[in-house]
């Protein structure tokens, strides 16, 4: 990635080119881990597919394709291609000297998949229906030369829009679902543009005022999180930023809490949905499901409690507000203590690594149903946040409940899983304990100063064991269950470095948490905003376009800015 003056360059191969509020991005990754030769139209609506490749038609050797936060280009010597967002659902293309062909992604169209291509007899455009997401592709014809080839084909036939390349054309490009007026047009092309730039730019502005030199990767950082932003649709009840406009197009319920504090300083109302969204389909229970997509929720499994942690860090709540995030924090707390915690236990239990966000770590090696530190820990913070809410809402009843709560388990997690050198996991049905090499057993470090001193002393002497150059990895890097490309078996991930960060600074390790803040900015200078990190080497990994790593580069970009 580099800087330009009109904004950040980056590869599609890396972040995809989209807009806020689109449900579609351009991008030559079409599935997870899968890059295509060419650019390809993506909808995330109803999963991710791909729905058209755009082929300049001179091929793609020898075409450059550059990208900024406004518009992305084709280039050659001959000529050059210029698309650019004119509303979350339309975008506007134009060349010159170069031809374009939009062509089916899917070539094979059958009852039940495929795309459908014909000519509108009521305006002329050229309309693909895609079953896979229900939605039509309209193409209008501005001007130039446009060829239909496969109108209402059937089978394998090739099916597309060819606009010439010897004369100068314009075309828009529609995702809508069943009709709608014909295109109007009218406002020129580098109006388009300029609109886009403003609004992005008033985006960046409002996020990260604070960038500068000392924060190189801060606008593109500001990208990914506008870019993957979508509107209300399907499931997906308020704009919702998903963790990425590739393959990882959802929002789970710990991920969002890290876009929210992105935003809270400014775009507060903003912040706010993300952190509301995955309450807005808390089920009877309490428990908030484990993801949301445009036409999927799932409650298979659910995410760890830090949202009380989150709370802290989104600035003051009107009154309304403060009373309805009481009532689902609540809710969401008391599925921890009723449905997750065995007979006469204090402690609550996991019951699959998947419920902590650490999927695989080793620390559910021995066994998946587990009761953890990490989690303890999280649910003391959120029972003090209910305890602060419920004095700011004139009841001390709740508010003595849960202060009381939150010691217990306080106690409860120091009497029972503290060996006296290093935190335990302990199996809900067996009752046996284990330590690992995990980076989880150090997550209780989030208590601060709520840690007795040698705990947080050996806590911190743990999480500098785990340090490399680019800060921490998730599992030790002298385990033997150690991988490079392990997930949570050794890569470095955004949201437990934040935690750690942050649980340092406020036990008085404010060196170590500086130093950890600092590699972790570098990194991301270095790599971009993957999924995770090769802690070794600082290699991006999985996902390149990862809102969570870009949202904890601001956090902590802006924390070290306002210290200065």
């Amino acid at each position: 990635m580099t800087a330009a003056a009109s904004g950040p360059v980056f590869s599609l191969r890396e972040i995809p080119f989209s807009h806020r509020g689109s449900w579609f991005g351009f991008s030559p990754v079409v599935a997870e881990k899968t890059y295509a030769e060419d650019v390809h139209l993506v909808s995330h609506q109803t999963g991710m597919h791909a729905i058209l490749r755009l082929v300049p038609t001179a091929g793609t050797a020898g075409t450059a394709v550059t990208a900024t936060p406004h518009q992305l280009t084709w280039s050659r010597d001959d000529g050059r291609i210029d698309l650019a967002y004119e509303s979350t659902d339309t975008v506007r293309l134009r060349g010159a000297g170069l031809g374009l062909s939009l062509l089916a992604a899917d070539p094979v169209l059958t009852p039940f998949s495929g795309p459908y291509f014909y000519q509108d007899p009521v305006d002329g455009s050229h309309v693909f229906t895609v079953y896979q997401t229900g939605r039509r592709y309209r193409i209008s014809v501005l001007s130039g030369r446009a060829e239909a080839v496969g109108a209402q084909a059937l089978g394998t036939a090739e099916r597309g829009v060819i606009l010439a390349a010897d004369e100068p054309w314009e075309i828009a490009v529609e995702e809508y679902e069943t009709a709608r007026a014909p295109y109007a047009g009218g406002v020129a092309f580098e109006q388009v543009v300029k609109a886009a730039r403003a609004e992005f730019d008033a985006f960046t502005a409002a996020v990260a005022p604070w960038r500068g030199d000392r924060t190189p990767a801060a606008e593109l950082a500001a990208y990914v999180l506008w870019s993957a932003t979508v509107r209300p649709a399907g499931f997906v009840t308020r704009p919702a930023v998903l963790m990425s406009k590739h393959w990882m197009d959802k929002v789970w319920s710990w991920d969002h809490c890290f876009n929210a504090m992105a935003l809270a300083d400014g775009l507060p109302d903003l912040a706010w949905d993300q952190f509301r969204l995955v309450f807005d389909h808390q089920d009877a229970a309490g428990a908030l499901p484990d993801s949301i997509t445009h036409s999927e929720v799932l409650y298979n499994f659910v995410k760890p409690p830090i949202h009380g942690w989150t709370l802290r860090r989104l600035g003051p709540l009107g009154d309304a507000d403060r009373a309805e995030t009481y009532r689902l924090l609540e809710r969401w707390t008391r599925f921890w203590l009723d449905a997750r915690r065995a007979p006469g236990r204090e402690l609550p239990h996991y019951q699959h690594g998947n419920d902590s966000g650490w999927d695989n770590a080793t620390t559910f090696d021995p066994e998946r149903v587990v009761e953890t530190a990490d989690l303890a820990a999280f649910l003391v913070l959120q029972m003090r946040e209910l305890s602060s809410l419920a004095t700011e809402l004139g009841r001390p009843e709740e508010a003595g409940h849960w202060s009381q709560a939150a010691e217990r388990m306080r106690d409860a997690l120091l009497a029972e899983l503290w060996d006296g050198t290093r935190f335990v996991a302990r199996g809900a049905h067996s009752g046996r304990t284990w330590s690992s090499s995990s980076l989880l057993d150090l997550m209780p470090i989030v208590l601060g100063e709520e840690l007795p001193e040698p705990v947080r002393n050996a806590l911190a002497a743990g999480i500098e064991a785990h340090l490399t150059a680019f800060g921490p990895a998730t599992e030790s890097p002298a385990s033997p269950h150690y991988l490079d490309d392990g997930y949570w078996r050794g890569p470095i991930w955004a949201p437990s470095t934040v935690l750690i960060e942050d649980g340092l600074r406020r036990a008085g390790f404010v060196e170590l948490a500086d130093e950890i803040s600092a590699r972790f900015r570098r990194l991301c200078e270095k790599s971009g905003f993957a999924e995770n990190f090769d802690a070794r080497t600082g290699e991006g990994l999985r996902d390149r376009a990862y809102t969570w790593t870009a949202a904890a580069y601001l956090i902590l970009a802006a924390d070290h800015e306002r210290r200065l």
